[in-house]
């Protein structure tokens, strides 16, 4: 069973690859290079074709400004199978936009640090993944500097976000308070999303008007960031997205020191790392629910909601002893419960709960990756075992989706597998997961 589950992944990397060096997450849903997707795909890749793995992130970053951004779309080819595309966002905009890619103008969690660590770990430490670290690792180093230099708006260690996109959990319900404090226009256009997958599963048409109206208003600044953060109605901090950069400085660190002379980068990222943990624990932990929660910087608020997100500062190692024991506690009381697949992508006792519905309660795998290697830092090792066989329950009863039914139910007579089928950083993210050997 082992060996067919994993032959099966490895063809749905292969078939989702393209000639241009780069995957897919999904055939027609999502037809061009996405971001975060991209580093976790390369981690599958990692364990039967290290070339292919190494591709997928140098084709990623060739796309990278001068500034140092690293775009979440990258649309290496024409498509009209997908909304919005290049035409709406228009990159070019930007002075220091990639003259050889369009993109978009929004970025997504910054992985790539320890995707680079992991790499180097599956290949054993081999040279020749070695010298590939070391002709990409100053790319990562120059988009964690553009992160800190332009998203920290408050001097503190924390990176804002300015579009939901940007956090990977698109229409979580954490949002929508938010969106109860604009009033976008009407924007007319046709949805590509919904002909490929149950309009049910997706986000509304009004919530897309917010989204739309969101990148508006960074086109209307030329995505100049500093007038971002200005006029977005939408800015937040958001603790996925700052614990995958806290990580991320940690791979940096690790690797910067194994390359060697490389002190004033050193320096930089150690006093960054230093101060993005105490600013995570002081200004996005909730001792109330017991987990990390987004601060809406706009309204200067914690937004109290707890998500799959609240638990991702275990894999940066942000958490001391006591925030670990009551993130565990909260973890269990509201997403571990009898008949339940850990980890629900939102708090399953809230009434805007939403199992079948994208981020507002189905179990994504990524996040799911995330949660294991974090528990497995903190020693909850039965409990990082339970996310780590429900993700792969879940792919064997339902197939590789893109997110799955948080809700136990019976694989022969109800379909829980939801969104993209044949979802590579599903499969890629399988075949790391049945590798592990912690």
């Amino acid at each position: 069973m082992r060996e067919q589950l994993i032959n099966r992944a490895i063809k749905v990397l292969e078939d989702n690859y393209q000639p241009g060096g780069f995957t897919i997450p999904s055939e027609g849903l999502y037809p061009f290079q996405w971001k975060w997707d991209s580093g976790f795909i390369a981690l599958g890749f990692a364990h039967f074709d290290l070339e292919k793995a190494k591709s997928e992130i140098k084709t990623l970053l060739d796309a990278q400004w001068e500034n140092g951004f690293i775009p979440h779309i990258v649309f290496h080819t024409d498509s009209d199978s997908y909304f919005p595309g290049p035409d709406f966002h228009q990159s070019d905009l930007h002075p220091q936009a990639s003259e050889k890619y369009r993109s978009t103008g929004m970025t997504q969690p910054p992985v790539t640090g320890f995707v680079l660590e992991r790499l180097l770990e599956i290949a054993n430490e081999d040279g020749d993944m070695m010298e590939f670290v070391k002709s990409q690792i100053d790319k990562v180093y120059t988009n964690h500097i553009y992160l800190y230099e332009n998203r920290d708006v408050e001097g503190n260690g924390l990176v804002y976000i300015y579009h939901n996109w940007e956090s990977g959990t698109d229409n979580s319900p954490i949002w929508d308070d938010i969106w109860e404090t604009m009033d976008p226009p009407e924007y007319q256009f046709e949805r590509r999303d919904t002909s490929h997958v149950d309009p049910a599963q997706r986000p509304s048409k009004r919530e897309y008007d917010h989204y739309l109206y969101i990148i508006d208003i960074a086109k209307q600044h030329n995505y100049d960031d500093a007038k971002i953060a200005e006029h977005s109605p939408f800015l937040v901090l958001d603790p996925l997205f700052n614990s995958m950069l806290i990580r991320s400085n940690e791979a940096l660190i690790n690797l910067y020191t194994k390359i060697g002379g490389n002190e004033e980068k050193l320096s930089y990222l150690k006093s960054k790392q230093e101060q993005s943990i105490a600013s995570l624990n002081e200004k996005l932990y909730n001792s109330t629910l017991g987990a990390y929660v987004h601060f809406d910087l706009r309204n200067n608020k914690q937004i109290p909601y707890v998500s799959s997100s609240s638990f991702t500062p275990f894999f940066a190692g942000a958490p001391d002893k006591e925030k670990a024991e009551a993130m565990v506690n909260t973890l269990q009381q509201k997403f571990g419960g009898e008949g339940r697949y850990l980890c629900a992508s939102f708090d399953p006792t809230h009434d805007r709960f939403n199992p079948r519905k994208y981020w507002r309660g189905p179990v994504w795998i990524n996040l799911n990756w995330i949660l294991f290697h974090g528990l497995n830092r903190y020693g909850y090792h039965d409990l990082a075992d339970r996310v780590k066989t429900d993700s792969l329950k879940l792919i064997e009863n339902y197939g590789f989706h893109e997110y799955f039914d948080s809700r136990k139910t019976n694989p022969d007579t109800d379909n829980s597998g939801y969104g993209g089928d044949n979802f590579s950083w599903s499969a890629a993210l399988l075949i790391d997961l049945m590798n592990d050997k912690s």
